[in-house]
């Protein structure tokens, strides 16, 4: 994980997750599934996340915003490979700042931090999904991100899974 982060100018304190923010996650991943009109999703409980982000073997792993000792935002990612280039990555899972805080250099500070960890590691890139409609496309351009035209993201899940796993 990287070392806190503050940025000056926003006042923006950048830190890796621990068990006791579990609460925070789950709220923002709460907003975050509303924002994309999916509140019903969300199946995690802190619980869970303290199980699988803090456990013997971590699913993931998270940074937190703070502006004034108060939580603003949070990246949730998990580790990739790939061949091609021989080394680990980020994939983001879920990236959320709240609403007031926006353009405020919380999202920025967050990927800051990303890329902090893959330097510090040597992981060489960072991945992320974007929904079609999200005006934080322009966003991720700006920062140097881009969109992989000739991908398609496909997903199994649900009964199709699980019809697939039976036969």
């Amino acid at each position: 994980m990287p070392a806190e982060i503050r940025t000056n100018a926003e006042q923006v304190v950048v830190r890796p997750a621990t068990v006791d923010d579990v609460e925070t996650l789950h709220r923002f991943s709460l907003d975050l599934a509303t924002y994309e009109d999916e509140p019903d999703v969300v199946q995690s409980t802190p619980q869970t996340l303290a199980r699988d982000g803090f456990g013997a073997h971590p699913q993931f792993a998270a940074l937190i915003a703070e502006r004034a000792g108060r939580p603003v935002g949070f990246a949730l990612y998990t580790f990739n490979y790939s061949v091609w280039t021989a080394a680990r990555g980020i994939f983001i899972e879920d990236i959320w700042v709240v609403p007031e805080e926006r353009r405020g250099g919380v999202a920025r500070a967050l990927m800051q931090g990303l890329a902090r960890e893959c330097a510090a590691k040597g992981y060489r890139r960072i991945d992320l999904n974007v929904l079609d409609w999200n005006p934080a496309r322009g966003f991720y351009e700006r920062l140097g991100y881009r969109w992989i035209r000739s991908w398609l993201p496909y997903r199994l899940d649900g009964d199709a899974l699980a019809k697939l796993a039976e036969r």
